[in-house]
């Protein structure tokens, strides 16, 4: 077995999906192969973490606003012809047709140009359902309150010495809203701003306001800002957001433990040392909890980063208790 069957096979057997005999030759590759006996260590702890708490299901804004994006990715779909779905069908059976008795491959094309003609009634039936649940989502999104409605957020400017933002918005036509951080309509404009794919400088500048609430402990609730910034870091691409989400994310590491798990979730998963570095010190403060100590060790001795593996010896040393 090589290391990369062996790693899709550390997954399926951390959640009891991997068949008996499969699960010995594992167990064999793991007795000799260092690397992967680490990385079935790192496995286990983040499904420790990620089994702490339920999954939350989504909000009704978030769905609506995912169906008009969905919408839009299918609109943007080029439609295949019949001809084009028939070509590729008979081309997918090349290889059957050319293994076959020269009695089977005629029924099997007969049989492949009798399904590219069901394909294509059924692809018209299929494409009229689509449209017909897009237009429903759009309904339902109208139906929603107003800020859903908003395509996306243009800009965030903050006036200088003042508490004042001015945050631009594109809805049906680009608009434009004045308010105070405290003013929950702009807080809500900054939270949509944080989750905009469309512009990164959009993303940078509204968690670098929201992580500001936080660190001053203004309002900095764990249904929102809070949240947003939690969603920065574990998902957003650019490291520079990532970071701005965490620092924000600091003074809830003790009190919060969904904030705390999302600090381990970055230690092991974020591609920016940085962060990774950021994320560990900013464990020490509660590395006497079991989770975060089990992970601490983890990294300590087999991350690939002697950088990382020094600072979290660190943070390990200076704790007695945890030696």
């Amino acid at each position: 077995m090589d290391c990369e069957l062996a790693h899709e096979r550390i997954v399926m057997a951390a959640y009891g999906e991997l068949p008996d005999d499969a699960a010995h030759e594992l167990d064999r590759h793991l007795a000799s192969c260092l690397e992967c006996h680490n990385e079935q260590e790192q496995v286990k702890a983040l499904k420790l973490l990620t089994d702490a708490y339920p999954v939350q299901e989504p909000t009704a804004n978030l769905m609506a606003r995912s169906r008009l994006r969905l919408e839009e990715a299918l609109d943007a779909l080029p439609p295949k012809t019949w001809l084009e779905r028939l070509a590729q069908r008979l081309t997918n059976n090349v290889a059957s047709l050319q293994a076959a008795p020269v009695a089977a491959s005629l029924l099997l094309l007969i049989g492949a140009g009798a399904g590219g003609l069901g394909g294509y009634h059924i692809a018209q039936a299929r494409a009229a359902q689509t449209e017909g649940t897009a237009r429903t989502a759009k309904v339902e999104a109208q139906a929603l309150p107003s800020d859903v409605e908003i395509a996306n957020v243009s800009s965030i400017v903050r006036q200088p010495n003042s508490e004042q933002i001015v945050v631009r918005y594109n809805q049906l036509v680009p608009a434009e809203m004045k308010g105070s951080l405290d003013d929950p309509d702009i807080r809500q404009l900054l939270m949509l701003a944080s989750a905009n794919s469309n512009s990164a400088g959009v993303r940078d500048d509204s968690i670098e306001l929201l992580a500001d609430e936080c660190r001053a402990g203004h309002g900095c609730t764990g249904t929102g800002i809070r949240d947003a910034l939690m969603v920065a870091l574990r998902y957003d691409r650019d490291p520079g957001v990532r970071k701005k989400a965490l620092e924000g994310l600091q003074p809830y590491v003790s009190e919060d433990l969904r904030v705390r798990d999302v600090v381990l979730e970055a230690l092991l998963n974020d591609s920016d040392p940085h962060i990774r570095t950021a994320a560990i010190n900013m464990l020490e403060p509660v590395d006497a909890d079991t989770t975060v100590r089990q992970v601490l060790h983890t990294v300590a001795n087999s991350d690939q980063s002697p950088q990382i593996r020094l600072v979290s010896r660190q943070v390990l040393r200076n704790v007695p208790e945890i030696q």
